[in-house]
């Protein structure tokens, strides 16, 4: 018989143990049920076999005849598999029921409003024994539109002066102003649409063909893709000044995803003295030489966390650490990641520059995904989680100060029992090659980087903004499939940068790339004040206020949520 693992000695642990058991126990009895019916179907399913069709069966004299029936033994064990599904234990669970609020079918206050007035007919109008009819009221409706896009072509006159007795004098024009696309053939509005389309709502350029085809437009492909490779390199300034901007902020947390890239026909040189490219020369003949058709490319996110936060993706061709450590080359602060074994490198090789963080959320799930294995354990590493978290929760929104002090007072004694507890003989009782093995060996090894975060109050609990931003690149990929270049990669990683951010900051993104591209192209170079954070500032007409409002909602539905689960009394 196993022993019972240690249990927490003080009260707000064991709120949280009954917490977590309850929980794990109505999963425990909704698999019972499944599994209940499934032998229920199971057992259905033996009974038509051992039944079978007699007529259709011992129809053919030369058919062999297999009937179980009969047979006493055969029918004694089916009792007895029938009698093992049934034996089933049951537990009674109260579940909270929540209300249902009603839907809300009232149109939103931003959208703009126009009034007409029903027409109405004479015999409205006109009563058989008074005559006339005077309005006294309205019943009003509100009924959404929609209207299509509109193309149209801008005509530019250059007047052109000249003196008429002296030609030699030449002629004056006033000058042109730099462009996209030579001839100011394409607005930067078009851009915008194109860049948005792709990089925010997901659509490829093909589809792209065929909404602006809608629109009275047909454009070939290739000049979609034109326009987007334009856009992307009048905009690289902006994403380098992003990329450095990330790299002042003191806390940056970063996550990676793989694409597809196809593998060109002819291998890009290696320039001498410049790594990354030699590394993708080096990855990209590998590949030829075993004759694949693509590689596993990254697409890497870094996000900073401070008060003026802004996303920023890098483009590789493989997982490699030379990304990360190209990109934070001189980078002073702390990393937030998940276990990957290069950032230890990065950060060993950086003359304790930089210190590194790991992501609880990470330590918690394999723990999580050990409980249907390990209950009893499993829920007391669990229940010291929940406390961490709803401690979290209520330091969010606090300085680093506060949230420091509150989590060397609260957290730090919940973590030492933690601590205690891998160290005793619960946790040594566990087999190293179980699942709840290896979620102990994750704790263990990546104790130092966990514990980052008792030591600066700016450092979060967990990585899960980051790796939140992995489905911007991820929902992308299930509609563009694939990275043609390296070259297109690296453009991805640009217009990301410039989408992500804005839509972080929660403003309209294609007035926000279209008033950026037209001040680069006018030659802007205050690349400070295009960030994100000081655009929207500037322009609070284009803050989607509704977006503001809903993240404020959903944060407050999670608080509250976390609020009520947690014991009542002092902690």
């Amino acid at each position: 018989m196993q022993d019972a693992p240690s249990l927490p000695q003080d009260l707000s642990g064991c709120h949280a143990l009954l917490s977590e058991q309850s929980a794990a126990l109505v999963e425990l009895q909704a698999a019972r049920e499944k599994l209940s019916q499934e032998n229920a179907e199971l057992n259905l399913t033996i009974e038509k076999l051992l039944a079978g069709h007699r007529r259709e069966r011992f129809d053919d004299p030369a058919q062999l005849k297999l009937d179980l029936r009969g047979d006493e033994a055969a029918a004694e064990g089916a009792a007895d598999a029938a009698a093992d599904a049934e034996a089933t234990i049951e537990y009674t669970v109260r579940r909270r029921v929540k209300k249902k609020k009603p839907r809300d079918e009232k149109l939103p206050e931003h959208l703009p409003r126009y009034e007409v007035e029903a027409p109405a007919a004479e015999a409205d109008k006109q009563c058989a024994e008074h005559g006339p009819r005077e309005i006294v009221g309205y019943d009003v409706t509100e009924t959404l539109e929609f209207e299509r896009p509109k193309l149209r072509v801008r005509v530019t006159k250059y007047p052109k002066f000249a003196c008429p007795q002296h030609p030699e004098c030449g002629l004056a024009s006033p000058e042109r102003p730099n462009s996209l696309v030579e001839g100011n053939r394409y607005d930067t509005s078009v851009a915008a649409e194109i860049i948005v389309a792709k990089n925010g709502f997901h659509m490829p350029i093909y589809r792209q063909q065929d909404w602006f085809g809608g629109c009275g437009w047909m454009p070939q492909r290739s000049t979609l893709l034109n326009i987007l490779s334009s856009a992307a390199y009048t905009l690289e300034p902006l994403y380098l000044h992003y990329a450095d901007f990330v790299r002042q902020s003191p806390v940056v947390s970063t996550d990676e995803t793989g694409v597809k890239l196809l593998l060109p026909q002819h291998l890009p040189a290696a320039i001498p003295g410049d790594p990354k490219s030699q590394r993708i020369h080096q990855v990209l003949s590998e590949a030829l030489a075993e004759h694949k058709p693509h590689i596993k490319a990254r697409m890497w996110a870094y996000r900073s966390l401070d008060s003026h936060p802004a996303n920023v993706f890098d483009f590789t061709v493989s997982r490699h650490r030379d990304g990360p450590r190209d990109f934070l080359a001189h980078y002073q602060g702390t990393l937030l990641g998940d276990c990957y074994s290069g950032f230890d490198s990065i950060v060993l090789d950086s003359a304790s520059r930089m210190v590194r963080a790991a992501c609880h959320a990470h330590a918690r799930r394999y723990v999580y995904e050990a409980r249907p294995y390990h209950p009893q354990e499993a829920s007391v590493l669990l229940a010291r989680y929940r406390e961490l978290y709803d401690i979290e929760d209520q330091v969010r929104g606090q300085s680093p100060e506060e949230v420091l002090a509150m989590r060397r007072q609260r957290s730090a004694p919940i973590w030492a029992a933690m601590r205690a507890w891998l160290d005793g003989d619960a946790a040594r009782r566990v087999l190293p090659k179980s699942r709840l093995g290896e979620a102990i060996r994750y704790l263990n090894n990546q104790w130092d980087a966990l514990s980052v975060f008792l030591t600066d109050g700016r450092v979060p609990f967990d990585n899960n903004l980051t790796e939140q931003l992995m489905k911007q690149v991820a929902t992308g990929r299930k509609n563009w499939l694939f990275v043609g270049s390296v070259e297109a990669g690296y453009r991805a990683a640009i217009l990301l940068t410039i989408v992500s951010t804005a839509h972080r900051h929660h403003l309209d993104v294609w007035l926000y790339v279209r008033d950026v591209l037209d001040r680069l192209l006018s030659g802007e170079r205050d690349l400070a004040s295009l960030r994100a954070d000081r655009w929207g500032l500037a322009h609070p007409e284009a803050v989607r206020q509704h977006r503001v409002e809903e993240a404020r909602y959903r944060a407050d539905a999670k608080a509250g949520r976390r609020r009520s689960r947690r014991p009542v009394g002092p902690a």
